[in-house]
């Protein structure tokens, strides 16, 4: 079988469809694909150790996390998008790499984070 036959008949499994088409899934959004549960189940893992540190109520980290990179790194749109100072967020983000283990500067990093972020809406186990 080629490749996007594979992927097709992959993405029409996991949709519970008979059919899907290769140009529907190229053209459409990645967003969906995210609703896969393996996917869920990795950035629920990813983002598992933020999720617990913000329930101790020392932070807010996933929602600067998720502002941060909604502003492409942009310190002062992110802050002021939360509410919060500029130096503020830039602990927090730090928090967030010492957390995560995982330097914000790597691009890969950020990407796997966003896509993180967009297959959850919360903590992992919110049933």
């Amino acid at each position: 079988m080629y490749k996007r036959q594979e992927q097709a008949l992959s993405v029409a499994r996991r949709r519970g469809r008979a059919l899907v088409e290769h140009e529907e899934v190229a053209a459409g959004s990645v967003l969906p694909l995210l609703a896969d549960d393996a996917v869920r189940a990795f950035a629920d893992g990813l983002l598992r150790a933020l999720y617990e540190h913000d329930a101790t109520g020392r932070g807010d980290l996933v929602a600067s996390l998720r502002a941060w990179l909604a502003r492409h790194g942009q310190w002062d749109a992110a802050a002021a998008d939360l509410g919060v100072h500029r130096h503020t967020l830039r602990y927090r983000m730090r928090r967030v790499e010492e957390i995560l283990g995982r330097s914000l500067d790597d691009p890969d990093v950020r990407m796997e984070l966003w896509l993180a972020l967009q297959a959850t809406s919360g903590p992992p186990g919110r049933g």
